[in-house]
């Protein structure tokens, strides 16, 4: 898979598993238990992992090389 392609997945994938996050701070999601470990446990782990990808990912790689 080449690079850009890579790194335009990673993004949107970023992106969109930002979305749940909106919902926890503005919405009424913070108030539904499963949801809030959902968010905690789940969701702001991938964000986060996904975002140092995208910063560190060439980093990484070359270590595996």
């Amino acid at each position: 898979m080449k690079a850009a392609t890579e790194r335009k997945i990673i993004r949107w994938v970023h992106i969109l598993i930002s979305i749940p996050v909106l919902g926890y701070i503005y919405g009424p999601v913070s108030q539904i238990p499963q949801a809030v470990t959902v968010v905690r446990w789940i969701i702001l782990p991938s964000i986060v992992l996904s975002g140092l990808w995208l910063w560190k990912g060439m980093v990484v790689k070359r270590w595996f090389q």
